[in-house]
């Protein structure tokens, strides 16, 4: 055999790929399989025209071969095979493509997916052997070659003896050493676990000899081996297969399998592209959040596949943080299989099928809102709070994409859009009305909620976190802009109402001023007619609400450096209260601090806010009962 050097550059791209390009060394397997399915690929392209070429796509095979004591793991196929200057071309300049010159020669050969680049992918052997010997054989040659290499030293090139036609590719495996256990890849079990994962749906049998155990014949607790020829993959993916030819039941079971979740998607999603980006999706939305799915612990993407191989498990980018709880399957023919997670970021054609399935995750869900309200409540209940969160982050930038699918629980007691809210407004309101709270029972609790309710309003109960946020960047729906009930700015008062108000306010001045600075921790005190029967609430002045101060508490690190609300507190005008405190004004100062201090309490209490000072609280109260 010649003994040849790698061009400068070769070695260069050898090194960078092996130690850089591919994330897991596993990989290498998923390479070499989809090169000799190109080559089997070609060699059945040719044999539609050329009548010579006699076998039948039943026989094409892709065989794996697993020889412990040698250290060797072999992977042979019955496709075109190589010429001796194809295999120098192809091998002896790395990043050269048979691959992409036989798609660019052969324009019609469109129903043949070529998958990768043979003089890419094929070096990322190099990862897991010490030496690759290949011996190779073109379909209707009399001579094989053969090319064998350790490396960046370069390799040898020759004749040798190959009855078949095809390639074989032999792995001499590296010694395990202290990092890696480069033996794994000579057990049985994780070749076939690494075809299931990356190559499960090459459309040729991958088969390969398994040893399996069966009791001796009268030999009670004793076992004999033997071996026998299984094919590893589907090679069928479910998603390359009409809707009309798959069962609900089957694409249940396949996402519980492949997914590894108990129930049955809520949805199921399928979508095929051709034009701008020639891509096939399979989509599922689960039933229920996975255990640690808000945590920094979930990982969101889906499995992205070229051509029928996965070249990444997860890949976020194809969705919005928004949509995370989407599990599912992309497969386009426009991604290169050999890319690396860094290089598909800026992927174009990445970009645009991520745009498109954002685009037709929203129809499928406003769909699913229409036709399947109960269905739709169920997954909201399940990750609705996901796409509140996706209107308030990135500065509002995608709410316009989701406020049409977020649902609020309603003081009429079901779960309503924005829109449903809208179009059931009284002629004359102009705003919508909400209330923020841990539980509807508490927002229900709050002496403006029974106020608003009691003139016929509808108000948006806010029950999560982020609920009153979100609204905040909305600022309005449809014309309308969101109000909170217990803000200081809403008044839906009668005139006469607000004048009797504005009355008591003015000769009241002082002995409200009083109270404010009795109490402290309030930035002003008030006399309402909006309370009905309750005596005293909180309200907030500004764009801070007293329910966002508390969530804003409760953030890590927030400990003293949270915003405070401007809080007002407010005394009904028509109750007794009123006129016991206007008498303690002129009487008794001292035990009208005591009142206030009281009243504040009494509010804090029913808005939920934490008391500063219980023993304060309990001793004025003891005092003002003897």
């Amino acid at each position: 055999m010649k003994k040849k050097q790698f061009k400068t550059e070769s070695k260069k791209l050898l090194d960078m790929m092996i130690n850089s390009i591919y994330t897991h060394k596993e990989i290498f397997l998923r390479e070499l399989i989809s090169n000799a399915s190109d080559a089997i690929d070609k060699l059945y392209f040719r044999s539609l025209t050329d009548t010579n070429i006699n076998i039948g796509r039943e026989d094409y095979a892709i065989w794996l071969k697993i020889d412990r004591d040698a250290r060797t793991l072999t992977i042979s196929d019955n496709g075109c095979g190589m010429s001796a200057d194809e295999l120098e071309t192809n091998l002896g300049t790395i990043a050269k493509s048979g691959s992409f010159d036989f798609k660019r020669d052969n324009e019609s050969a469109e129903d043949v997916d070529i998958i990768g680049q043979f003089g890419v992918g094929f070096y990322s052997a190099f990862m897991v052997a010490d030496k690759i010997t290949v011996r190779t054989k073109q379909y209707g040659a009399d001579v094989a070659n053969i090319w064998e290499s350790e490396g960046v030293d370069g390799y040898r090139i020759g004749e040798c003896d190959k009855e078949s036609f095809g390639t074989e590719i032999v792995l001499h495996i590296k010694p395990d050493t202290d990092d890696e256990k480069y033996s794994q890849y000579l057990d049985e079990h994780r070749i076939t676990s690494l075809v299931k994962k990356y190559s499960d749906y090459i459309r040729y049998p991958i088969k390969m000899e398994l040893t399996r155990r069966k009791p001796k014949d009268g030999s009670e607790g004793e076992y004999e081996e033997y071996t026998e020829i299984e094919t590893l993959n589907s090679m069928v993916p479910i998603w390359k297969k009409s809707q009309t030819e798959v069962t609900d039941e089957e694409y249940n079971e396949f996402y519980k399998e492949k997914f590894f979740d108990f129930e049955a998607p809520i949805k199921v999603i399928t979508q095929k592209s051709e034009g701008t980006a020639t891509y096939t999706a399979l989509l599922f939305l689960p039933a229920h959040t996975p255990f640690n799915y808000y945590t920094k612990d979930y990982e969101k993407g889906l499995e992205l596949y070229s051509s029928g191989v996965m070249i990444m498990e997860k890949c976020a980018d194809l969705l919005p943080d928004y949509f995370g709880f989407v599990r599912g399957i992309v497969d386009s023919s426009d991604l290169s299989l050999n890319i690396s997670r860094e290089m598909l970021q800026h992927d174009r054609q990445l970009k645009v099928i991520a745009k498109a399935v954002e685009k037709k995750i929203k129809t499928e869900l406003e769909k699913m809102l229409k036709a399947d309200r109960e269905g739709y409540e169920s997954f909201f209940n399940a990750f609705g709070l996901q796409l509140k969160y996706g209107i308030y982050s990135d500065y509002g930038i995608h709410k316009d994409t989701l406020k049409d699918l977020v649902l609020f629980r309603s003081s009429n007691g079901k779960l309503i859009t924005l829109k449903e809210y809208t179009e059931a407004m009284r002629e004359e309101q102009n705003e919508i009305y909400y209330a923020a709270g841990e539980t509807v029972e508490k927002i229900e609790m709050l002496p403006q909620v029974d106020s608003v309710k009691s003139k016929g309003y509808e108000i948006l109960y806010l029950t999560d976190d982020v609920d009153e946020f979100a609204l905040r960047v909305l600022g309005s729906y449809d014309g309308k802009e969101f109000k909170n009930v217990t803000a200081d700015a809403v008044d839906l008062s009668s005139e006469d109402e607000k004048n009797a108000e504005k009355e008591k306010n003015d000769s009241s001045a002082d002995l409200l001023e009083y109270m404010k600075e009795a109490i402290g921790k309030v930035s002003s005190v008030k006399f309402t007619t909006a309370l009905n029967n309750h005596t005293v609430c909180l309200s907030s002045e500004g764009e801070l609400s007293v329910e966002m101060e508390k969530i804003l508490k409760k953030m890590p690190g927030a400990e003293g450096a949270a915003p405070k609300a401007s809080v007002v507190l407010e005394i009904n005008l028509n109750h007794p209260i009123a006129a016991k405190l206007s008498e303690l004004y002129e009487s008794d100062k001292e035990k009208l601090s005591k009142y206030a201090k009281l009243l504040y309490a009494q509010a804090c209490l029913i808005s939920g806010v934490a008391i500063d000072d219980p023993k304060e609280l309990t001793e004025l109260m003891t005092e003002l009962m003897i």
